[in-house]
């Protein structure tokens, strides 16, 4: 039987006319380049936009991820934070009353409005119980605050050294609360001396003040 010789292949010339398709290509024609070339230029672009779209979507998973990881950072912080009021929860409402309890006892240290004449007419007897001369006791102008309203009182009186300073420590032992500010004393008549001072004394508002002292404050932040 005779044998069927097998297709010999030129690799040289095969090698050749691929090499030969490359060759004068014009790069703004692709259309008229060979059918290997294009084909390669093909794959080569495929490729192309297969690796962007991949990094493209690791950039985004990457950026996805920290703050995924930042987010596990504050909620383990706010957990902890958390946890640890949960666990001295006893001892904050312990704080918490006394606290309240120390407002109170401030609270009362603050004279009603009913209450104003009696505490400057207090003062004017402490004045009065040292033998000092009030040569001025001219009440000011009220200034409304958020929780309380301030009266200054623009006070001279005239008298010796040491009852001008048990004056000064009995406004101090007052029940309710009286400050004294810009304080100078001076040499005066006969002898004594003379002090210029501005006390302040402060009361509590009601609750129709507190509404009305709310009220402007938030119709002043609009």
């Amino acid at each position: 039987m005779a044998k069927i010789a097998a297709p010999s292949i030129d690799f040289a010339a095969l090698q050749q006319r691929v090499v030969s398709q490359f060759r004068g290509l014009d790069p703004n024609d692709p259309a008229t380049w060979p059918l290997l070339p294009r084909l390669l230029a093909c794959v080569a672009l495929a490729a192309g936009i297969v690796v962007a779209l991949w990094f493209a979507w690791l950039s985004g998973s990457a950026d996805e991820f920290a703050a995924e990881q930042q987010r596990e950072v504050t909620l383990k912080a706010d957990y902890t934070k958390k946890l640890g009021q949960a666990i001295n929860l006893e001892a904050l409402k312990k704080q918490r009353e006394q606290v309240q309890q120390y407002v109170t006892a401030l609270e009362k240290q603050l004279p009603s409005k009913a209450e104003m004449d009696a505490l400057l007419s207090d003062i004017n007897q402490a004045g009065l119980g040292r033998g000092l001369n009030f040569e001025l006791f001219r009440p000011g102008q009220v200034s409304v605050k958020e929780y309380y309203a301030e009266l200054p009182i623009q006070v001279r009186v005239v008298g010796r050294y040491h009852d001008i300073g048990s004056f000064t420590a009995d406004i101090a032992n007052l029940s309710r609360i009286v400050t004294l500010n810009n304080l100078s004393i001076a040499p005066a008549r006969d002898g004594q001396l003379g002090m210029d001072v501005q006390a302040k004394t402060f009361r509590y508002l009601d609750r129709d003040e507190v509404d009305k002292q709310r009220k402007a404050t938030q119709g002043a932040k609009k």
